[in-house]
């Protein structure tokens, strides 16, 4: 099996109303079954419109105005993070939160780079996984292919230096590709807790190609891609999730 990957260029910088499927449509030629599009949520977001104003956040709240103090960051923008999370499982040296998609990554995925000054850029605040089908249904009532779609992030990674692209959202596949009691390996053996995360996988390639500074490839396009089976049971519940139990445990010390 051969991929061939095809980062989308010359997009024009998104604002909010711009039609992000057509213009993706625009520069690509799709293929049915085989493609997968990768979006990057940050243009999503600036489509959506999913920015807020620094200068709107005022007064931050007092919560806000503790965890700055420790982070040395701007309260209002520590605000805006609250805002967007359902949980704060860390809060120095990095606030690290979780959303109400499931996700958990630092500082709830809100961003100042690549935005105009004075403003930030937000993840989604619907379900992650609606931006994703609604991206895929776009693109099939504009040019009648069938495409699977991942929107995507950048994330740290335990026990590692340096970020990499993540799936945050995806349409039209699963998640997993789950080889657990039905696959075997090399010499047949049965795999038996084997879970490959696909969607993340492809996400943190559509990364390296989109880059993290001034590339402008806001999109990858991901072509001749096999087709899986598995699930979208992608986060661990609280209960399997040792290391959120164990940074749990150390905020009651």
């Amino acid at each position: 099996m051969d991929i061939q990957v095809i980062g989308v260029r010359d997009l024009p910088l998104i604002q909010r109303g711009d039609d992000l499927p057509a213009l993706i449509c625009e520069k690509v030629a799709f293929e049915d079954g085989g493609d997968i599009l990768t979006v990057a949520s940050s243009v999503y977001s600036k489509a959506k419109g999913f920015t807020r104003e620094l200068a709107a956040i005022t007064p931050p709240g007092a919560e806000a105005v503790r965890i700055a103090a420790k982070t040395k960051e701007d309260p209002r923008f520590v605000q805006a993070v609250l805002d967007s999370s359902t949980d704060i499982l860390l809060e120095y040296p990095f606030i690290l939160s979780e959303l109400p998609s499931g996700h958990i990554g630092v500082r709830a995925g809100v961003d100042h780079s690549n935005v105009e000054d004075g403003r930030l850029i937000i993840l989604p605040p619907d379900p992650p996984m609606g931006a994703a089908a609604e991206v895929r249904d776009a693109i099939r009532r504009i040019t009648g292919k069938d495409v699977r779609v991942i929107v995507t992030d950048t994330c740290g990674r335990a026990f590692r230096r340096g970020q990499t692209g993540i799936a945050i959202g995806w349409a039209g596949m699963t998640a997993i590709d789950d080889y657990r009691g039905g696959d075997t390996d090399l010499f047949g053996h049965v795999l038996e807790i084997t879970e490959e995360a696909v969607v993340d996988e492809i996400a943190a390639f559509a990364n390296f190609v989109m880059g993290e500074s001034h590339q402008g490839v806001p999109a990858v396009v991901f072509r001749n891609c096999r087709a899986w089976n598995g699930h979208d049971s992608v986060y661990f519940t609280p209960r399997e999730d040792i290391i959120r139990i164990a940074l749990k445990e150390n905020k009651k010390d």
